[in-house]
């Protein structure tokens, strides 16, 4: 089977132009920080590094640092914007993996004792209510 290569008209890309608008958290010359709009839990985040990859079988070595620093400190914010008891950080390569946007992203989603994650159902989350998720995690970010 031929290795796949990156598609730049991908929704992240395509979000990482401005040409599609997101509820952005944070962002730096590195990574942009946002909210899932079908998200599996309240305060579910996307950290997506702005080199193009289509998943970390290919992404530049020099990329993960960085990204996983970043998935390290939202991972932090999201457990205290949220005050969750845990958090889940989730990373899918391939389509066998669940992969179905093709720019190296990671999932993190604060978690609570007893309530299991929602299925990737394709349902969209309320505008106002991502707004509102994506300001408690710039509080917490800044904090």
């Amino acid at each position: 089977m031929a290795e796949a290569t990156y598609d730049s008209s991908n929704i992240f890309a395509r979000i990482l132009r401005g040409e599609i608008p997101s509820h952005r958290v944070y962002e730096d010359e590195a990574v942009i920080v946002f909210m899932d709009v079908m998200p599996q839990g309240q305060g579910h985040t996307l950290v997506v590094p702005k080199a193009p990859s289509r998943n970390l079988l290919d992404a530049d070595p020099a990329v993960l640092g960085p990204l996983f620093a970043h998935v390290q400190k939202v991972a932090r914010a999201v457990k205290k914007a949220f005050d969750a008891d845990g958090v889940t950080v989730m990373q899918f390569n391939e389509p066998a993996s669940g992969q179905t946007v093709f720019h190296l992203h990671v999932h993190v989603i604060p978690r609570f004792e007893g309530i299991p994650l929602k299925p990737h159902s394709g349902q969209m989350e309320k505008p106002e209510i991502l707004a509102q998720n994506a300001g408690k995690i710039r509080m917490a970010l800044a904090n």
